[in-house]
């Protein structure tokens, strides 16, 4: 069992970059947490680059806007890179191709300036999926209809955000990860734009190593975050070291929000066939 350790300052010296998950960690898509934005920002003090690396289907700008509404101060991270950053990427590469965009409107600022041409799903190239169009009362299943026209037509989907559920406040809610794993269940085509897959972690430690000015070996490189199958695969796949925050949504697997139970951590590590170097309660100092 990993050791659950009280304090960041615990293990912060022996990184030089933090890839860092921003909802769950950060804030919980209403409000900052204070005390992980204080961590980070000593971090960063002490010499520490910090990237925020999140499955945010949306420009890193985007995020950045949302991060200032939220009260997370501009010291606390180097850099960012999102999913949006990777499924922009994704589109710009099928230059002639039309989309069908399943997901809010408010996602619809990952297609600003790439001249993408929208179609229905009976006549699009391709879907590009951000989320349920309304995420407080959707579900995956609520898309099986959607997907099964996408089989029958043999679609490609690429999935903008690969988290299954994220926090909203104290609630969970549904994300392009579960509409996208139920597609590939089906037998669908399926490629997941962010976490815990190479690309978007390549991104990040370029823009890492672009902000410290040199190149980091991978074992001064910890990545954190809430999520076992996005951010502890994903750490995992990278080679780099990895924290654990209980707090996230697996709260209520492990024990709940203030206590971690130890017997509840080991068998979420061990279903997921991975452990983290450490695990905290929540990001602090």
């Amino acid at each position: 069992m990993p050791p659950l350790i009280p304090h960041f300052a615990e293990i912060a010296p022996r990184y030089d970059v933090l890839l860092c998950d921003v909802w769950g960690v950060v804030h919980n898509g209403l409000e900052a947490f204070p005390a992980a934005c204080d961590a980070l920002m000593r971090a960063r003090a002490r010499g520490a680059v910090v990237v925020f690396i999140t499955n945010a289907p949306r420009p890193h700008e985007s995020v950045g806007r949302q991060l200032e509404r939220l009260h997370v101060p501009r010291e606390v991270y180097d850099a960012m890179v999102s999913s949006g950053d990777v499924t922009r990427a994704v589109i710009t590469s099928r230059p002639r191709q039309s989309l069908c965009h399943i997901g809010p409107e408010r996602d619809h600022s990952l297609f600003a300036g790439l001249g993408v041409k929208f179609e229905t799903l009976e006549r699009a190239d391709y879907v590009v999926c951000t989320g349920p169009y309304d995420d407080e009362i959707e579900g995956p299943e609520d898309y099986r209809e959607r997907l099964q026209t996408m089989l029958a037509r043999k679609l490609f989907m690429v999935c903008g955000n690969p988290d299954v559920v994220v926090e909203r406040g104290d609630k969970l809610v549904y994300c392009a990860g579960a509409i996208a794993d139920l597609y590939q269940t089906m037998g669908g085509e399926v490629l997941y734009a962010g976490k815990p897959y190479k690309p978007i972690y390549e991104m990040a430690l370029a823009l890492a190593k672009q902000a410290a000015g040199r190149d980091i070996a991978p074992d001064r490189v910890l990545a954190v975050g809430d999520s076992v199958r996005t951010d502890l695969k994903g750490a995992r796949t990278m080679g780099v070291d990895f924290l654990f925050i209980t707090s996230g949504i697996h709260a209520e697997e492990v024990g709940g929000r203030d206590r971690p139970d130890a017997k509840a951590l080991g068998s979420v590590f061990a279903a997921a066939g991975e452990k983290p170097k450490a695990v905290m309660r929540s990001l602090v100092w």
